[in-house]
This record gives structure tokens, sequence and C-alpha cells, in this order.
């Protein structure tokens, strides 16, 4: 990921807003931010889980906050909350894969093998299928990603390696990754068997998937009363451990170990090929409907020029609940989710009450949202995304506040998504106002672009951003630390050495980037030629990326 250097070309000094020049940038207090994490992180809450009446507390809260700094609430009925139809599913008995291969009969149904979640679609689903492997599974041979070149998917199980390539642009294979079940549908595939690489175990060991995969599945409800669903022809899936996964390429091409040796090299693309043998997934489903809320408000603007553009400030509200299981073994099952997000939303709401108090009002109408179900998927913002609240005004721009890492004082962040548009420029000018460098991402295996609440606006054509605190100095040891020690889990809580000044840093750097998108004289524009841009919005007017 490449970021426009500083000092900035004349083309971002020119989309950047003057508007900073004649007010006085507010100064956050440090203090403010804790209190709203205190409050919002308190067990009270019980995690703030969607659909739970912690989350309902804690939207409640915010409310008030919106309430207090004056903003409209653009619910229905004149509140503050837009109403998100939620369906759980949890699996009913013990799911399965059995593997035929002549008269060879392997029944997997132990998580030590294999994971199998439970259905949105269907509540009853068994599909049996010959097998196929297809490398990473990306079909984009425009872009030179051909993995289903040679193999016949339809009326088939297709199995596929989990991630992307190393060395791949991230947020390209992000989004890629996202988007395998889609492909592999597209092409006529039934169901789809996921096996980690080398990499992909190693950042995530199988003890840790098998935890994460007990939290049911969660999606939204359409007007119709179906769970909305975007590859529902994919009637299986299954992750298979790749100690248990060997099998399934006896007297194939390659061995497993091949495969897993070609991806593990530098640009490594195993190519496709077929497989022996059929296999089975079965799997039964209980559904339970519930209802949440994202809680929206608006700032109206000062221009009405621009009165139909309007700034989105996201920030999921929800956590994990209190049914985590603690690594080390304690008593505490609360998932608090202190800075996950409790610290994004109280640096947004900080932000929003400098937006709507200070001097002068931005020129652009700005949209404030904090999200449910952010944990269960992105389905809060893919709600919103698609059923908006603002009548009068679309979404120009997207800025997301997701878990700030607030353990240290940070130098430097890494804003995903601004290079994709002429929010790079921008976001490259705020941040340096605020005395923050911005930095490449240095953690592209993990995939981060497509796992926060920005991406469901970006695939409805929409430019993001998403700051994520950076590693300069003490940076990385401390980030790294929360993810292996505290993320998601009971242990992100008050009891972390939060820096509450470096919160109200988090909260400088966002105010001055919405405040630049907000004033500047041009709406953000995707660049001519960005993936991104000509996939979700290929009909938009585009800019010229600067020289670099």
């Amino acid at each position: 990921m490449r970021f426009p250097a500083l000092p900035l070309s004349a083309l971002a000094l020119s989309l950047a807003a003057p508007a900073l020049a004649e007010d006085a940038v507010p100064a956050f207090d440090p203090d403010a931010v804790r209190a709203h994490v205190t409050f919002l992180a308190d067990d009270a809450l019980d995690g703030r889980e969607a659909g739970t009446r912690g989350f309902d507390i804690a939207a409640n809260y915010v409310a008030s906050r919106f309430m207090t700094i004056g903003a409209r609430p653009m619910g229905a009925d004149g509140r503050y909350f837009q109403r998100v139809p939620l369906r759980f599913a949890a699996l009913d008995g013990t799911p399965a894969l059995t593997l035929t291969t002549g008269k060879t009969v392997l029944r997997m149904d132990t998580t030590d093998k294999v994971l199998i979640g439970p259905s949105l679609v269907e509540r009853e689903q068994r599909v049996e299928a010959p097998l196929v492997f297809a490398g990473y599974g990306f079909d984009r041979p425009e872009l030179g990603y051909n993995d289903y070149l040679g193999v016949d998917p339809r009326g088939k199980i297709v199995v596929v390696l989990t991630g992307f390539p190393k060395g791949m642009n991230s947020e390209l294979g992000a989004h890629l990754s996202a988007e395998k079940t889609v492909m592999a549908m597209k092409r006529g595939a039934v169901g789809i068997i996921a096996i980690p690489t080398r990499e992909e175990t190693a950042r995530r060991a199988w003890d840790v998937r098998v935890r994460m995969s007990k939290d049911p599945a969660a999606g939204w409800i359409g007007a119709d009363g179906q769970t909305f669903s975007r590859a529902a022809g994919i009637k299986g899936t299954a992750t298979l451990n790749p100690d248990a996964a060997g099998v399934l390429f006896a007297g194939a091409r390659q061995t497993l170990d091949q495969v897993l040796a070609a991806a593990d090299r530098p640009g490594g693309r195993p190519r496709g090929f077929s497989l022996q043998g059929r296999g089975t997934i079965e799997r039964k489903s209980s559904w339970t409907d519930r209802e949440s809320r994202n809680v929206v408000a608006m700032l109206p603007g000062s221009d009405p020029a621009v009165a139909s553009e309007a700034v989105v400030m996201t920030a999921h509200l929800d956590h994990l609940g209190d049914h985590t299981t603690a690594r080390d073994g304690s008593a505490d099952k609360v998932a608090n989710g202190a800075l996950d997000n409790a610290a994004g939303v109280a640096t947004m709401l900080e932000v929003a009450e400098a937006l709507a108090r200070g001097g002068s009002r931005p020129r652009r109408p700005i949209l404030f949202v904090a999200l449910t179900a952010e944990e269960k998927g992105l389905i809060g913002s893919d709600y919103l995304a698609r059923n908006p609240v603002i009548k009068d005004a679309a979404p120009v721009a997207v800025v997301n506040f997701d878990m700030p890492i607030l353990t240290y004082r940070f130098s430097d962040v890494i804003a995903f998504g601004a290079e994709n548009s002429t929010l790079g420029p921008m976001v490259a000018a705020a941040a340096s106002k605020a005395g923050i460098a911005l930095s490449p991402d240095p953690l592209p295996e993990e995939g981060l672009f497509a796992r926060s609440d920005h991406y469901r606006f970006v695939q409805q054509g929409i430019p993001a951003v998403f700051l994520m605190t950076g590693f300069a100095g003490e940076g990385e040891a401390k980030f790294r630390d929360f993810l292996a020690k505290h993320y998601h889990q009971p242990s992100d809580n008050l009891s972390l050495p939060i820096d509450w000044q470096a919160g109200a840093k988090f909260a400088e750097v966002n105010y001055q980037i919405v405040r630049t998108i907000a004033d500047a004289p041009v709406r953000p524009q995707w660049y001519a030629g960005n993936f991104f841009g000509n996939e979700f919005a290929p009909t938009a007017a585009k800019a010229a990326r600067p020289a670099k």
C-alpha cells in the first residue's frame, strides 16, 4: 500500500478544505473519552451483544449523546433508531462431512477435524457431489486470477485454500477472499470446503478456530422474511483441519503437502485440478429471530449547494456478550470490548460533539451511526448501506472508527481504503495537521480492509477510510500484545493500561479527516483504474491519480 508522500502535492492541497484554517481545532478531553468507555465497557451491559438488553442500554446511551449535541434523529418515528431484524442460526445436532472414494467411506463429525457452521438459508441441508480443487478460489481472469482454469465446478463441491497469495495487495486480497463463496456459486458449485494455508494456521491455530466457531451465525432478515444472502446457492460449507485434509488429495495430481508448500512461497498460486471421490455435507439448523438497532443521527450542513452529499461516520457498538471463554481459564466470561469497540464509539462521540459545537458548521451534512452486529459479520452496516435513512442526500464518503489500540502514544496510523480515491490526499493532509504520519499496512495477512464496517459501504460504491493505530515506536509490540492476549477476550476491559491521551489524539485525527472531507470543494472520487471504483461504482465520475 502506498500513500502520497509529505510534503503534499499541489493536488493534495487543492483537495484539502480551507475551513480548518478559519476555526481553531477543538481540544479533545482524555477524560471525556474515558467516561464513554467506562460506561460502555461496564459489566452491567453484559458485553453489548447485538439483540440483547445490554446492547439496548448502550444504544440508548449513544442516542442520548446525539440528543445532547442537537443532532437530528434519523430513525423511524422521529427517533434515533433504525430497526435491524436479525436471525441467529445454531446447529441442531451434529453436522458431518463424509468423503467417499471407491469403497472407502470416511465420516468426519468432530471439531478436531472439521468445522461446519449452521445455515441461515435453510433449516436442513444435505449436499452430495464430486470434488474439485480450485486453488485460492479466485475467479477474476481480467485481474490475472483464474483459479478455475481447467476445472469444471458445476454441480460440485469446491475445495479452496483460505486467505490469498503472499505478496498480493492486502485490500484486493481481503476483498477477493471475502467473495470466494459468491464466486464459487456463480461458477455453479453447490458446496465449499476450505483448508487453511500454513500461513493462516500460524496466524490462527485450529483450537482458536474451534473456539470461534461456537458462536451462532447471524444475518439480517429482508421484507420477504428470508435471511439476506448473496450465496444462497451454496448448500454446504466446511473448514477442514489441514491435519485431516490430506485424504482429499489421495490419487490426485498433487498431494496436499505439495499444494500447501506452493502456497507458502511468495506469490505462490496453486492451480486447480480434479479430485477423486465425492463429498457429502450434512447439517441441521435452528433459528432465533430478534431485533437490534443502529443508532442514527444527522448534523445538517451549512452549504445548500452540497446538502445532498453526506459524510458518514460509523463505529460498531456491539461486542461478543457474556458467553466468551477466557484463554487464561479465568471465570470472567463477559467480553466487555473496551477497545473493541467502546473506544471507537467514544472517539466518534467526541468528534460528533466537536463538529456540532464548533465555531462553524461543516459544509456537508454528517450522519453519525453507532452500528449493531458488526461482530456477527458486518450486519448492521450492510443493512444500513442497503436501507439508507437519509432520503434527500446520498453518502459520498465513510469514515469508520473501529478498535483503536490505545495502550500507547501512537505517532502513525494506517488508513485502510484511502489510497483508492481522492480521500488519500485528504487523509494525508488531515493527519499531518494532527502531527500523525501515515504508514503502509503492517498486517496484510489479516485482510483487515474487508473486516470492518466501512467495507459494506465500499460494496455500495462509496469511498471509505478506516484508521488503525500504527506500529511506529512501541506500537508494534503493544498492538501485537493486544491481539495475542486480549482481542475478543474478557480481558479487553478497563483493567488494560489504556492511555486516554491517546484516545483524545485518535479523536483529533479523525476530526481533522471528517472536517476536511465535509468542507472540501469537491466530493471524494474513486481514482480512474482503481479496482474498487471500477467494481462497485463503474458509472461514477473518476479522478486522475496524482503523480507519485
